[in-house]
């Protein structure tokens, strides 16, 4: 039986345990906007955040918007009214919320741009993302690689796919790729028989596969009828997609009609089966578990009066500020070494990958 000593002692110890609870779940609301949930990578985004806040002691509002910008907007703005404590933020369109933003600045609300970076705003205090450049690089190089192009091979025909105008990586991404690419362009071991360069030609509004298959198909009825198209820069996974089904439907990876080196981003379920398949024939690996650590840690340190860790403080110019980022590095995943990087790695079981 407790003496009255010890049962006094517990029960304070036991105050003490439900006071330091109590504590934890008085962190205050984080809120989370994110683009969209037509992308496994967003869903792994929001849910990995939330997670990683919660073991924190931080509530979270988590919200998506349909890739519909008004709606993400007032959603963004509903988080302002409800004196939400920060605010993580992937924007579907980088330039549409400065005066939100400029509201939450009034609030005391901080704000971190979530991988995609909110431009035109001084009220962006923190970016958190991967080397969006170091995306491009390493999809040219896997190009590169797949065509035997540092070898002497070619000439070869390519096709360039550029990302959402609205979204400033698609920017780096591109000119990552090109920074590689273009040198065997101008030198004809590459040629784009489209003749269709640059952003404001090769760009994906909102990164739908339907047009990016939609506009393989119109390259390869102009321009390809009597010619081989032998690799396609794609620069995301959902239009890689889109492409390989454009390329199927004209008989490209059946008989002799080779399959081009299609590169990809994101690792997302399906392109990981189709490399696997030897159809897509690269992806980037962007692990959202250690992005959604820094962003916390980012956030933990704001909402502690201390300074967050950056790597970066000269790239990220938003068009008002250079934005203090903390920069992840990215990974190229093929054929060799999918097992390794994705399954071992722990970032899917090898049934996900594999029935």
């Amino acid at each position: 039986m407790l003496n009255v000593k010890t049962l006094a002692a517990a029960v304070a110890l036991g105050l003490a345990a439900l006071a330091g609870t109590a504590q934890a779940q008085d962190k205050g609301t984080i809120g989370i906007a994110m683009p969209t949930k037509s992308s496994a990578r967003w869903i792994a985004d929001g849910d990995n955040i939330v997670r990683v806040l919660q073991a924190k002691g931080y509530k979270t509002d988590l919200q998506y918007a349909d890739n519909d910008i008004p709606n993400q907007l007032a959603q963004i703005e509903n988080m302002i009214t409800k004196k939400e404590k920060a605010l993580v933020i992937a924007a579907i369109d980088g330039t549409t919320l400065s005066d939100a933003l400029g509201r939450a600045a009034d609030a005391g609300i901080k704000v971190i741009s979530y991988d995609r970076l909110i431009r035109g705003s001084a009220n962006v205090d923190y970016y958190a993302t991967f080397d969006n450049f170091q995306v491009g690089v390493l999809q040219a190089a896997s190009i590169e690689k797949g065509l035997g192009l540092k070898e002497g091979k070619g000439p070869f025909n390519i096709e360039l796919f550029g990302g959402s105008p609205d979204d400033n990586n698609a920017f780096f991404f591109y000119d990552g790729a090109m920074s590689v690419l273009q040198p065997y362009i101008d030198s004809k071991k590459l040629v784009v028989q489209s003749g269709q360069m640059g952003m404001d030609k090769v760009g994906t509004l909102r990164w739908l596969a339907a047009t990016a298959q939609a506009r393989m198909e119109n390259l390869l009825s102009a321009f390809y009828t009597d010619k081989h198209v032998d690799a396609v820069l794609s620069p995301y996974d959902g239009l890689s997609i889109g492409i390989i089904s454009a390329l199927k439907g004209v008989g490209y990876g059946s008989g002799d009609l080779k399959m081009p080196i299609v590169s990809g981003q994101d690792c997302e379920i399906p392109s990981i089966k189709s490399i696997i398949a030897h159809e897509q024939y690269s992806s980037i690996y962007k692990d959202t578990r250690e992005l959604a650590k820094v962003t916390v840690q980012m956030v933990d340190a704001i909402m502690s009066g201390k300074t967050p860790e950056v790597n970066d403080t000269k790239t990220y110019n938003n068009e008002v500020k250079v934005v203090p980022s903390y920069l992840l590095t990215p990974v190229a995943v093929d054929a060799t070494n999918w097992e390794k990087i994705l399954v071992d790695g722990g970032y899917y079981t090898k049934d996900q990958l594999t029935q």
